[in-house]
C-alpha cells in the first residue's frame, strides 16, 4: 500500500483528489494543508475518520514540518496542490502568490529531495514527485490551434507567472539532482467543493440570490472546461504511469465562452428551480469592465496523456456543470460555512486593493 503526501488536500481540486483516492484505491493519504480561505475541513468531512486518512494543518514552507512528515510516514510520493489559485485575487496582492507558489514549492521540493536522497535504491527509484500546474502558464491563445506539452511559457498574471516559475523549479530538481518528477497542466476546472469566487459557483450564488451576474468584458473570452473528478482520474493515472521528467496537460475538451458558461447555468438553473422569483435567470446577467491583462483564450491539447496513459475526460460540459448545479444547491450548508465573512460575492482583481 502506498503512502501518498497530497498538499493542499483541503482545497477544491486537492479534496476532490483525496475523496476519490479514498473511496476508489488503495492508498494512505497524508494531507498537509494551511487551511487558508479556500482550504476547508468541510470538505474532508466523509473522510474524517478514515482509517487511511491523517489531516495535518501546516505550511509546505515549513521543512521541518514536511521532512518530519515524510520520514514519519514513509512517504512514497508527494502529490503537489498546495497553491494560491485567483487570478483576481493575484492582481489585488501578488505576494502570497510569491510566497505559496514559488518559495513554498521550493521549500518542498528541497525537502523531498532530502528525503528521496535518504532511501535505498528500489525505493528512489518507485518515488514520484507530482506538481499540479495550471495551463494559465502558457499565456493566450488567439482563435485557433491549442496549447501542448511543448508550448512556450508566456504567464500574463501574477498568478500564472508564480506558477510558471514553480514548474520551472520542479523541472530544475529533475535535471539537476534527479528527482523523479510529474508535472500536469490542467485546463479551467469546476465541480463539488470549489470556492464560491471562481465563476461558475459564484454565479450559481448570485443567482439564487437573485443578484447580477457579472461578466467580464463582453463575455467572448474561452476557456477550456473540465470537471474536476475527471481531472482527478487524469492525476492518478499520470502518477501511477507517466514518466518521470514529463509534462502532461490535462483539458476537458470542452472550450466555452464565459458568456455560453453562464448562459447554460441559467437554462439549467431556471430548470432545476422552476419556482424561483428571479426566472428567467439569464436577465440577471451585467457586462462589467473586464479584468487586467485578462487572457482571451486557453485550449489544451491533451492527446499526449490520451494517447500514452489512456485517459480521456468522462463527462461532457453539459453532464459535468448538471452534476456542479445539483451539488451546490443541495449542498447550501457547505456553501454557507465558506462564505465566512471575509469573502461575500465582492469584485476581486480591479488592481486597486493595497
Amino acid at each position: 500500500m502506498k503512502t501518498i503526501l497530497v498538499t493542499g488536500g483541503a482545497g477544491f481540486i486537492g479534496g476532490n483528489f483525496v475523496l476519490q483516492m479514498l473511496h476508489e484505491q488503495d492508498a494512505r493519504i497524508v494531507n498537509l494543508d494551511k487551511l487558508t480561505y479556500a482550504g476547508n475541513p468541510d470538505t474532508l468531512a466523509a473522510v474524517q475518520d478514515h482509517p487511511r486518512h491523517v489531516f495535518v494543518q501546516g505550511d509546505i514552507g515549513d521543512r521541518a514540518l514536511v521532512s518530519r512528515l515524510l520520514h514519519e510516514h514513509a512517504v512514497d510520493a508527494v502529490v503537489n496542490f498546495a497553491a494560491e489559485s485567483h487570478v483576481d485575487r493575484s492582481i489585488d496582492g501578488p505576494a502570497a502568490f510569491i510566497e505559496t507558489n514559488v518559495l513554498g514549492t521550493f521549500n518542498l521540493l528541497d525537502s523531498t529531495r532530502d528525503y528521496w536522497a535518504r532511501l535505498d535504491a528500489d525505493a528512489r527509484a518507485a518515488f514520484r514527485f507530482l506538481h499540479v500546474s495550471t495551463d494559465e502558464v502558457y499565456g493566450s491563445l488567439g482563435t485557433t490551434g491549442a496549447f501542448t506539452e511543448t508550448t512556450a511559457y508566456a504567464p500574463n498574471s501574477p498568478y500564472s507567472a508564480s506558477k510558471a516559475a514553480s514548474d520551472h523549479l520542479v523541472r530544475a530538481w529533475h535535471h539537476t539532482y534527479g528527482l523523479p518528477v510529474l508535472t500536469t497542466n490542467c485546463s479551467n476546472n469546476y465541480g463539488p467543493f470549489q470556492f464560491p469566487e471562481k465563476l461558475i459557483p459564484l454565479m450559481i450564488a448570485k443567482a439564487r440570490a437573485g443578484e447580477p451576474l457579472p461578466i467580464y468584458g463582453d463575455g467572448s473570452n474561452v476557456r477550456d472546461w473540465l470537471y474536476v473528478e475527471d481531472h482527478c482520474r487524469a492525476i492518478a493515472r499520470v502518477l501511477a504511469a507517466g514518466r518521470p521528467g514529463e509534462v502532461y496537460n490535462i483539458g476537458g475538451n470542452s472550450e466555452k465562452t464565459n458568456l455560453e458558461v453562464v448562459d447554460t447555468l441559467c437554462a439549467l438553473l431556471d430548470e432545476a428551480l422552476p419556482d424561483a422569483p428571479h426566472r428567467p435567470h439569464a436577465r440577471l446577467k451585467q457586462f462589467v469592465t473586464d479584468r487586467p491583462g485578462h487572457d482571451q483564450r486557453y485550449a489544451i491539447d491533451a492527446s499526449k496523456l490520451q494517447r500514452e496513459l489512456g485517459w480521456s475526460p468522462q463527462e461532457t460540459f453539459e453532464t459535468g456543470l448538471r452534476k456542479t448545479l445539483h451539488w451546490y444547491l443541495d449542498n447550501q450548508t457547505w456553501v454557507q460555512r465558506v462564505m465566512d465573512g471575509s469573502y461575500l460575492g465582492q469584485r476581486l482583481g480591479t488592481g486597486t486593493a493595497a
